[in-house]
């Protein structure tokens, strides 16, 4: 697993691309899409960490941002076209009202410039002809909605949110609820789950460095399921269940689990129901 602090102005995929090119990496994947002008926390997941990557996808995200009140774009971002502005005559205590009202479980209209499908093509398509999609509104929620400053009329923010909520749809949604409308200026992931921006490096960093050093940016497999209750097996055991085997283990029952063999190797997730953890997925298996 690498966590990479993408720099503003490269798509995710560009950014993986690069990854892949320099670990010379057959199979490698991000675990979720920032906007080519947002920066910060991409983590790819190489080789076997494919496999355990999914939590990733579904964890919850804690981003900074800055909206600029009084500016709407058409894509709700800096890279949209300027469709109104107005004055702003909103307090800082306006502000901090209108953020309370967004924490919690809220609805949200995913926006046109994403990359959601509808019909096989992604919204973004239909924007760039000019098409709106109906689009059916989404429960999202919102753990925390920190004010940090205010410049002017430029806003900074941290969220702390569930997957699938669009951070500019959110400030638009705010700008809108002060009555002077908004976009989202700039914004900076800082946290996928378990993982945060501490142990990143820059793509410039990575590709200024020998294969020996590179190599040594790269965390175990076993980072993507820190969370998860750890179960130690018996050699015997270690290795039935690398053979895909059920095995009889001494533990509560949950969901998922990490399991090592003895020596600490880390042999993947298994699911522990009546006295039995069954493998879901393991390292070098399906």
């Amino acid at each position: 697993m690498l966590l990479i602090d993408k720099p503003a102005g490269i798509t995710s995929n560009a950014c993986l691309g690069i990854v892949k090119r320099l670990f010379n990496a057959d199979k490698a994947g991000h675990t979720g899409t920032l906007d080519p002008f947002a920066t910060g926390l991409l983590p790819v997941a190489l080789g076997e960490a494919a496999k355990f990557s999914q939590g990733l996808l579904e964890a919850d995200k804690t981003y900074q941002g800055v909206m600029r009140l009084g500016v709407t774009t058409a894509t709700g971002d800096p890279e949209g076209e300027v469709l109104a502005t107005r004055p702003v005559e909103v307090s800082d205590e306006d502000v901090r009202v209108a953020l309370r009202q967004f924490v919690g479980v809220i609805q949200q209209v995913p926006p046109m410039h994403s990359a959601l499908k509808r019909g096989g093509r992604p919204l973004y398509a239909y924007a760039r002809a000019g098409i709106e999609v109906e689009r059916e509104a989404r429960t999202v929620r919102i753990d925390a909605l920190e004010w940090i400053g205010r410049d002017g009329d430029a806003v900074s923010f941290r969220v702390v949110c569930s997957k699938g909520t669009y951070v500019r749809t959110l400030a638009e949604d705010i700008g809108a609820r002060l009555g002077c409308g908004a976009h989202l200026a700039a914004l900076r992931r800082e946290q996928v789950g378990p993982l945060g921006l501490g142990g990143a490096v820059s793509l410039a960093h990575i590709e200024s460095l020998d294969p020996a050093a590179r190599d040594a940016c790269v965390l175990p497999v076993d980072s993507l399921v820190q969370p998860l209750p750890r179960l130690v097996l018996a050699a015997d055991l270690a290795r039935r269940l690398c053979l895909g085997q059920r095995i009889p283990v001494d533990a509560a029952d949950v969901a998922a689990a990490r399991a090592y063999a003895e020596d600490g190797c880390f042999l993947g997730v298994v699911r522990i129901a009546g006295g039995v953890a069954h493998p879901t997925r393991l390292i070098g298996g399906a």
